[in-house]
């Protein structure tokens, strides 16, 4: 007998302590096996696996869905807690007006995360919203990746 089948591949920034803390649930909440949780900030990490460019990886969340298909922001959220049980719910934020909402949240978070987390380095965020590299070593990797 085969295991579950996997929902959904997330690709997180383990150097965001927000994000490191929701994979972690996520993870602790996943007793079926359908996630794999994917960490960008991990050591050996390759971008260039996924296709897609490790800035763009940065700039908000991503998941993979067992065909390959990509999806990104709220989307991946929506996947992962329906994986791990919480279907219900899921089909709550995709009522009109709460899913736009959710999406305007989610799209302010990813441009801001960097400061808000206390990640920005000298000049890193020097602009409202940017999403680059937070410190010398995500620069590197980043810089590596693409």
């Amino acid at each position: 007998m085969t295991g579950p089948a996997r929902a959904i591949e997330l690709f997180y920034d383990g150097d965001c302590p927000l994000c490191a803390r929701e994979a972690r649930a996520l993870g602790r909440l996943d007793r079926r096996g359908r996630l794999r949780l994917t960490d960008l900030a991990a050591p050996g990490f390759d971008a260039a696996a996924t296709g897609i460019p490790m800035e763009r990886l940065m700039e908000r969340i991503h998941g993979r869905l067992p065909d390959g298909t990509i999806v990104e922001g709220v989307e991946v959220f929506r996947r992962a807690y329906a994986a791990v049980g919480f279907g219900p719910l899921v089909a709550l934020t995709r009522l009109p007006g709460l899913s736009h909402l959710l999406d305007l949240a989610y799209g302010w978070f990813a441009r801001n995360r960097l400061r808000l987390t206390g990640r920005c380095a000298a000049g890193a965020c020097g602009r409202e919203g940017s999403t680059a590299s937070a410190s010398p070593d995500r620069s590197r990797r980043t810089a590596s990746a693409t």
